[in-house]
Formats: structure tokens, C-alpha cells, sequence
């Protein structure tokens, strides 16, 4: 996404896969008649209200979830991140960026689908004004305007006439590209994620270490057909057998 002080770029899948998650779809082919997912408002929002739309089909199978053991820990650079265990499901991310405009921002909170379409879902993606030269001059960002993404100036204020759609906008999209993020692990996890200045870099490389350490996490599923696992509506989980074709078995 824009504003990653890992690397500026843009990034529309995580909006996709976290509008997914948010929503409980585990089962769905993506078509799409382009180069790549269409970057919409820079939310989430319209994903979900398309979700919503088409509606969902319920299948008689057992929902699985990698749930976390042990603390496992990432570190590049002055950024961090790390999983934990916790009963539920919980993102603890935090930004600081050298921006007076945004500053040091933090979104803590147990998340599930109600939590994330009220207080994360149309959260945009931003970027710096001072930063749209470099990447249309080498051909990134093409797409990106002020309809699609929060843009702060040089002088540290908001290009977008509608202004911010939260005081902390910012780290509630970082926080929706987490969840997209880790979304990609096939399943959702049963834990607790904390972040540091993160980006899409971080989250897959906390990803990948938790699930390349078979002694950090389980796989369990719940006793009833597609029940989902939040803090607040904890269930109890039990052990089940991994696919062979599943990401945490490569």
C-alpha cells in the first residue's frame, strides 16, 4: 500500500483477501479481467458490500484455524512483529511515521466480522505527495488518485477535499492490510498479532515463521459445522489433521 515505510507501492489483493476474512469466505474462486485486483476506493468497503450482495453459501464442513502456541518474533530493520497466543483473535498494531500528520497512531482490539466492517473496512490506503513523482516516473502508482487513496502533502495536511474518515485512519488501514495479509495462510488463526511499523514485507515474514515453526502453532477445527472462533464468542477448538495441500504443509 501506499505510505508502507518499508516501500512505497500499491497493493489491492490484502483488500480483497481481508473483505474475505471479515466475512467468514474460505471457499471462492477470484476471476479477474485484468493485471491485477481493482484498487476501488483503497478500502475494503466495496468487497464487502459485494460479499454482502451476492450472499454466501453455507457448506456442511468443519471450520479449521492455525492457532497460535508460542511467541514467535520478526525484526527488520527498527520494525517487529510477532505472534502469541490468545483466546481469540486480536491485532495489536502500531505506526509511527515522521510525519506530524500522523505521528505515532496504535489500533489494539479483539477483531472479528462486526469489528472489522465498523471500525476498519473503509479505512483507504495513503501515501505522501512528495513520493507521486518517483513512482510514476518508474511506472508504479499509475492508478492512484485521489479517489482511491488519502494523500498528504508536503506541507503535512490532506489533499482529499473530504478530509480523513478517521483521526487514525492510517494504522486502521495498516491494520486492515494485516488481516489481509495473514489471510493468506489459508486459514484464520486462533492468537494474538502485534506489529511495529509494519508492512506487507513484516506481516508475510512473521507468517512465514510462525508457520515454518510446526512446534509454534496446531491446526484445530470447531465442533460445529463453520462455526468461527472471535474473542467474546470463544468455542471450544479441537485438534484435527492438516491437508496435504494446505500452506502451512509446504
Amino acid at each position: 500500500m501506499l505510505g508502507d515505510p518499508s516501500g512505497v507501492h500499491v497493493a489491492t489483493v490484502e483488500h480483497l483477501m481481508a473483505a474475505f476474512w471479515a466475512t467468514g469466505l474460505d471457499n471462492v474462486i477470484v476471476e479477474i479481467d485484468g493485471g491485477e485486483v481493482p484498487v476501488m476506493d483503497g478500502s475494503s468497503q466495496v468487497f464487502i458490500e459485494a460479499i454482502d450482495e451476492a450472499g454466501i453459501v453455507h457448506h456442511a464442513v468443519k471450520r479449521r484455524y492455525v492457532r497460535v502456541k508460542k511467541t514467535v518474533r520478526v525484526e527488520i530493520g527498527g520494525s517487529w512483529a510477532e505472534f502469541r497466543p490468545h483466546q481469540g483473535t486480536r491485532f495489536e498494531v502500531v505506526i509511527d511515521f515522521d510525519s506530524p500528520l500522523i505521528g505515532r497512531q496504535e489500533f489494539k482490539a479483539d477483531v472479528n466480522g462486526d469489528v472489522f466492517r465498523e471500525e476498519l473496512a473503509d479505512a483507504r490506503t495513503f501515501g505522501f505527495m512528495k513520493d507521486v513523482g518517483r513512482l510514476w516516473a518508474s511506472g508504479h502508482a499509475l492508478g492512484s488518485s485521489l479517489e482511491n487513496s488519502v494523500v498528504i502533502s508536503d506541507e503535512h495536511t490532506v489533499i482529499n477535499p473530504e478530509g480523513l474518515r478517521y483521526s487514525d485512519e492510517f494504522v486502521r488501514h495498516k491494520t486492515l492490510d494485516a488481516i489481509g495479509d495473514l489471510a493468506l495462510a489459508g486459514a484464520q488463526f486462533i492468537g494474538c498479532y502485534a506489529s511495529y511499523r509494519g508492512g506487507h514485507r513484516l506481516n508475510a515474514a512473521a507468517l512465514k515463521a510462525l508457520l515454518t515453526d510446526r512446534t509454534a502453532y496446531e491446526i484445530v477445527e470447531t465442533p460445529e459445522e463453520r462455526q468461527r472462533v472471535f474473542s467474546g464468542d470463544f468455542v471450544t477448538v479441537a485438534a484435527a489433521q492438516a491437508q496435504a495441500h494446505a500452506p502451512w504443509m509446504l
